[in-house]
This record gives structure tokens, sequence and C-alpha cells, in this order.
């Protein structure tokens, strides 16, 4: 029983590390054949073949079936609501919606594996206590891959709002300057490596294949749905159809980002006490009274008044 519990927790790992790598940049059948005609063999199609790793040739078709299999069982309004999950995380371009589900179906199996496995390690549980423990692990599995794109969309909203108002402020500089919006936000992309950055090398790419410029900020706005940045957008494009001054608009939005950065430090900072009570009771007071008071309970302890009692 428990080798087969750990052939399938292997299987499982393997199935679930090879969707997280992804299909990656494999080499092309051109390139192989010019290889081997640079080496003078003889090409054939099954020599061809066989050339290609072995997860290549049967792990990804294999993967990619299940996927198509997942794809064409799974509602589409689940599988548009994870296709933004992943463009929020920043994954959309390495995981495909079928395949995040696909994960999901494969941590639920690891986890009920685990689960089984604990209860055959302790079998003198009761049979509530070993359904928990299935069930626990099914959950916790099936829930394990959401809660790590969730902490990575987490991550990257926090790494474009701090990064937001020192580039509204570059943008306005370079906007008063004489700049494009456009070429703008080629700077701003051109001058950080953060998510913002990014994102806005993006937005200037689809700019430049012929996309309109609301779409694209849209498209910004959407993928990273961060409130000040939608707002910002919301306003370049109100400006853009009204005609009204960019630079005008710019200034304004980055002294209100400005303002919204030093709330927010603000608001932080009045947390700080009520945040720091659990950990300066629990652990601080209870450490200093014992360096305090320990040596003079030892010193009473050891003069013998409370002998008699």
């Amino acid at each position: 029983m428990e080798a087969v519990l750990a052939l399938v927790l292997v299987l499982v790992g393997v199935f679930l590390f090879m969707i997280f790598r992804g299909s990656g940049s494999s080499q092309s059948i051109e390139d192989r054949l010019n290889e081997m005609a640079a080496l003078g063999q003889p090409v054939s199609l099954e020599e061809i073949e066989l050339s290609r790793p072995f997860t290549e040739r049967v792990i990804t078709p294999m993967l990619q079936g299940l996927s198509e299999l997942a794809k064409n069982m799974t509602p589409q309004h689940s599988l548009e609501q994870a296709q933004h999950t992943l463009l929020m995380a920043g994954m959309a371009h390495k995981i495909q919606p079928a395949q995040f589900f696909l994960m999901r179906i494969g941590g639920a199996i690891l986890g009920g594996a685990l689960g089984i496995l604990l209860i055959s390690l302790y079998s003198d549980q009761t049979v509530s206590r070993r359904v928990l423990a299935i069930l626990g692990g099914l959950a916790l599995g099936y829930m394990s891959p959401q809660l790590w794109l969730s902490s990575k969309i987490s991550k990257r909203q926090e790494n474009a709002l701090k990064a937001l108002p020192d580039a509204m402020d570059l943008l306005t500089i370079c906007v008063e300057a004489g700049l494009g919006f456009d070429a703008a936000m080629a700077k701003v992309a051109e001058k950080w490596d953060n998510e913002l950055s990014k994102a806005f090398a993006k937005t200037v790419q689809e700019m430049q294949l012929g996309k309109l410029r609301r779409e694209a900020m849209r498209n910004m706005a959407y993928s990273l749905d961060v409130p000040d940045l939608t707002s910002f957008v919301a306003a370049i494009i109100q400006a853009d159809q009204l005609g009204v001054s960019i630079a005008k608009v710019m200034r304004i939005q980055s002294e209100q980002m400005r303002m919204k950065r030093r709330q927010r430090a603000e608001e932080k900072a009045r947390k700080a006490p009520v945040k720091i009570m659990i950990p300066l009771v629990f652990f601080i007071f209870p450490t200093i009274l014992i360096v305090l008071l320990g040596p003079a309970i030892l010193q009473v302890k050891n003069s013998g008044v409370f002998g008699g009692l």
C-alpha cells in the first residue's frame, strides 16, 4: 500500500512539475535537420523523432491532450475567470487556463494521497478522522494553486502601487518637456525594471502594433487591477477624448498619487501600535518579567523566608 502511494505521489509530482515548467522553447525540426546534415549523417524521420527529448515526445503531448480535455469540460466563464487571474499574476504567457485547472486537479490528487499516507502511518484513527484527513488533503491540494496565484497577484499589485507615484512624476516631467505620451511611457519602461514598467512596455508595444491607445491602456489597467492605476487610465482616456491637455491632467494625477502614498504611509503607521501589541504582550513582556523578577524570586526562595509555610 505504501509503495503504491509513493508511486502515485511521484507521478503526480512529475505531472505538476511538467505543468509548472511549461512547454518552453524546443528545437525545431529544421534546426535538427541542419545539424545532422552538417555532421554528414543519414537523416530519417525515426532518427529525427528519437533525437527529441522524452518529455517533448511523450509527456508534453500527453499534457496537451489532457489540457484540451479539461478545456472542453470546463465552462467558458470559468476559463475566462482563470485567464484573468493568470493575467493579473503575470503568468498568462506561461500557464493556460486549462493547465491551471489540471494543476488544481493534480494538487487535489496529491493532497488526497498524502492524507491516505498519513492514515496508513497512524492506523489507530477513527473513521471520522480518516475521512477528515482525506477531505482536508483534497481541499488543501485543490486550493494550493489558487493560493499561490493569489500571493503572486498581491505581490505584483503591491510592487506596481509602490512604483506608481514615481512613474507618474517621470511621466509628467517627460510630457511637460515636450515628449509625446507614448514616448514618455517608453522612457519610464526603460528607466525601471518592475511590474509597472513591464506593463508600460507591453502597452507601448501594443500601441506600436496598431492598437488604439485607449484599448491598450484599458488592457494594462485590466491586467494589474490596481485602483489608482485604473483611475489614472480613465483620466488619460477622458482627456484624450475631450481634447484636454494631457500634461495638466498628469500633473493633477501625480499630485493625487503622492497624496495617496502619504496617506497610505500614515495609515500603516497608525496600525503599527495595534499590530505590535500581540507580540509585545505574549513574548516581550513575559521575557522581561522573567529577567527582572527571576533573580529576586530565587533569592527569596533560598533565604528561607517562606520555609515555614
